[in-house]
C-alpha cells in the first residue's frame, strides 16, 4: 500500500438535488487539468451545507471505486455506478479500502499532502443521489463509507497524478475498526476510550466518542440517515445490534464535526 493511480479527480458545483430540490454538491465530475488544492478543498468543489459537509477535517473525500461491484450487485444496476463520482467522492482509486487505510496516514497528491482525518458519516442526501429511501442505512451498515482528508499543505493535483503514502501516525486504527467503535459495537468502554485518544482522528470524532462514554448512550441517528426528525422514542436504525431507545438528541447531524 504505497502508490496508487487516480480512477478519477473530481470536483462538482452546489446544485439541486433530488425531487426536493435541496442544494448539494454531492454530484461531482471528472477535471481535466490542473486543479489547486486548498486547506478547505479543491478549488471548485462546493457543499450545500458549510455546516454539516467540508471544512479542514473533511477537506477532501475519497471513495473506494473497488466497492462499486458491490453495490451493483446489492442494489442492482443503477447508471451512477457506471462511472467514479456516485458516492461524492473528490478521489477514486482501487487498492485502497477502509480495511488498509488508517487515521493519519499521509500520501502526497500532486504537490500536495494529505492525511486521513475520519471516516464518513453517511446522511439522506445519499438517498435523494439514488434514488432510494435506504441507501444511507446501507452505506453505514456495510462499512462502505470511504473517508476523508485534512490538509497539511496545499498544492497543485493533476489527473494523471498519484496517490502516494509518505507515513502512517496509527495504522492499527484503521476506517473499519473507527466504524466498527462507532456502529457496531457502539457502547464498548474501553474501545471508545482508546479511540478518544487518537490524536490524528478529527476533535469532532473524538468528542463524539467521550459523549457515548459521559452518557452510556448512542445517539439517534434517525435524522442523518433519513432526513425526518425522529420521534422521541422511535426504533434505533442500526442494523447491526439493538441500542437503547431513549437517546441523546445532542448529536443529531449529518456528520460529526
Amino acid at each position: 500500500m504505497t502508490d496508487f493511480r487516480l480512477q478519477a479527480l473530481m470536483t462538482g458545483p452546489v446544485q439541486p438535488l433530488g425531487p426536493r430540490g435541496v442544494a448539494s454538491g454531492i454530484a461531482k465530475f471528472p477535471v481535466a487539468s490542473a486543479v489547486a488544492l486548498t486547506l478547505t478543498g479543491f478549488e471548485g468543489d462546493g457543499q450545500g451545507d458549510l455546516v454539516k459537509h467540508g471544512g479542514p477535517e473533511k477537506a477532501v473525500h475519497h471513495y473506494p471505486f473497488d466497492h462499486y461491484a458491490s453495490w451493483a450487485a446489492d442494489i442492482g444496476p443503477h447508471a451512477l455506478l457506471s462511472r467514479p463520482g456516485a458516492f461524492g467522492e473528490n478521489i477514486s482509486t482501487v487498492g485502497l479500502t477502509e480495511d488498509t487505510v488508517a487515521i493519519g496516514d499521509v500520501f502526497e497528491l500532486g504537490t500536495a499532502t494529505i492525511e486521513v482525518s475520519q471516516g464518513r458519516q453517511p446522511c439522506w442526501k445519499l438517498n435523494e443521489r439514488f434514488g432510494t429511501s435506504g441507501m444511507a442505512k446501507s452505506v453505514q451498515a456495510t462499512g462502505r463509507t470511504g473517508w476523508y482528508y485534512r490538509i497539511l499543505s496545499a498544492g497543485i493535483v493533476c489527473p494523471e497524478d498519484r496517490l502516494r503514502l509518505v507515513s502512517r501516525k496509527s495504522p492499527d486504527w484503521t476506517v473499519t475498526r473507527i466504524w466498527r467503535a462507532f456502529y457496531v459495537d457502539t457502547l464498548n468502554g474501553a474501545e471508545l476510550a482508546r479511540l478518544a485518544e487518537v490524536s490524528a482522528l478529527a476533535e469532532g470524532w473524538r468528542n463524539h466518542a467521550l459523549r457515548r462514554l459521559q452518557t452510556n448512550t448512542v445517539e439517534d441517528w434517525t435524522r442523518r440517515l433519513t432526513g425526518a426528525a425522529p420521534g422521541p422514542t422511535g426504533p434505533p436504525t442500526s442494523s447491526t445490534e439493538t441500542i437503547k431507545r431513549n437517546l441523546s438528541k445532542e448529536a443529531q447531524r449529518c456528520h460529526a464535526s
